[in-house]
C-alpha cells in the first residue's frame, strides 16, 4: 500500500496536474512522454497543442524520478 500511495503522490497526481492544465493535453502528454523515453510520435495535430517547454521539464522530472520500467 505504501508503494501505491507513493506512486499516486509522487507521479500520478503531478502528472494529472500537467494533463489537466489545457483541454486536449491528454494526447499531448502521452506524445511528450513517449518522446522523452525515446519514442518520438511527432507533434499533436491542430487544434491540440504540444506541452510547453516548462511542462516538458516537469514531465521529464517525473519520468526520471520514476526510473526505468
Amino acid at each position: 500500500m505504501a508503494t501505491q500511495h507513493r506512486l499516486l503522490k509522487e507521479f500520478f497526481m503531478p502528472y494529472l496536474d500537467i494533463r489537466n492544465k489545457v483541454e486536449g493535453y491528454g494526447v499531448s502528454i502521452i506524445k511528450a512522454g513517449a518522446k522523452l523515453v525515446g519514442h518520438d510520435a511527432g507533434p499533436v495535430r491542430a487544434p491540440l497543442t504540444d506541452l510547453k517547454p516548462a511542462e516538458m521539464e516537469q514531465l521529464k522530472a517525473l519520468i526520471d524520478k520514476l526510473g526505468p520500467q
